[in-house]
């Protein structure tokens, strides 16, 4: 695969663009209007400046990358793409659309993607005319860093187009898993409730959020205590995934506890937005 499609620009969509350049593809990223592509190239340069200044890139080398990135605000020009990644906001009415447009612009053997965390990949694929060529490929923020991707198959989906894409991530450097299609995958099946219970420990008074996340940065080894790690995947989209478990499983475990939900109402959605569990301002 040597031409990819992104679709959205934003910190997901423009690290998978990233990697794909890196590894030598045409990438081109699809944004909704031009405020969107620039700051969607602003995103991908930023993290390519970082890279140079860590010495990890030389600065012929980012030139490089960047040359082989392409951002349109025209949805047509993904027409050509061997393989189309959505990457939209995780709302399972707009990937519906999206993926029923691609399935109209690209050609027919084109295989296409959804970066969903959560939502179903067979709902996904129910929008189009070729089933057997969508997949979930899943990948973690952030893009450049993080060595996992989650391969998604449903009942439909052709082994030839799976065995296509995992051969492709594996290509940018990942390790894949592969998931059948129930929501919330492998990762966020078992990391969602581990959050959801420790929002409710922190709801009932049991201890503060400093303790809870430092309990499990020094007693379990993790990088990040679940609160921290809540605040930065950002509470409105733990709440979106964890609404997407409940309605799948109706498991008490993955209910949106009301202090998580109040939060998003109020527009406290962690660190994109300065406040979470933690004060970022």
């Amino acid at each position: 695969m040597e031409r990819i499609g992104v679709i959205g620009g934003g910190l997901m969509g423009s690290g998978i663009a990233e990697v794909c350049a890196r590894a030598g593809s045409s990438v081109i990223v699809h944004e909704i209007n031009a405020e969107a592509a620039e700051a969607a190239l602003g995103r991908i340069q930023k993290s390519l400046a970082r890279a140079v200044e860590r010495k990890k890139l030389d600065e012929a080398g980012r030139d490089d990358i960047l040359s082989r990135i392409d951002i349109s605000t025209e949805i047509s020009e993904q027409s050509d793409r061997q393989l189309v990644i959505e990457a939209a906001t995780e709302n399972e009415s707009l990937k519906k659309e999206i993926f029923s447009e691609l399935d109209r612009v690209t050609g027919p053997d084109a295989i296409l993607a959804s970066n969903t965390s959560s939502i179903p990949i067979t709902r996904l694929a129910a929008a189009t005319e070729r089933p057997g060529k969508v997949v979930g490929l899943h990948f973690f923020n952030p893009v450049p860093v993080m060595a996992l991707v989650e391969l998604v198959t449903t009942v439909l989906t052709d082994d030839a187009a799976a065995t296509a894409v995992a051969s492709y991530a594996e290509s940018l450097g990942k390790t894949v898993i592969r998931a059948k299609d129930r929501a919330g995958f492998i990762v966020n099946m078992l990391l969602i409730p581990y959050m959801i219970g420790a929002v409710r420990m922190y709801e009932a008074g049991f201890a503060s959020a400093e303790d809870i996340d430092t309990g499990m940065k020094l007693g379990a080894n993790h990088p990040m205590g679940p609160l921290e790690l809540a605040d930065f995947v950002g509470l409105d989209t733990t709440k979106f995934v964890a609404d997407v478990l409940f309605e799948e499983f109706k498991d008490p475990a993955y209910a949106s506890p009301p202090l998580l939900t109040r939060m998003v109402e109020a527009g406290l959605h962690g660190r994109k937005t300065g406040r979470g569990f933690y004060d970022y301002r």
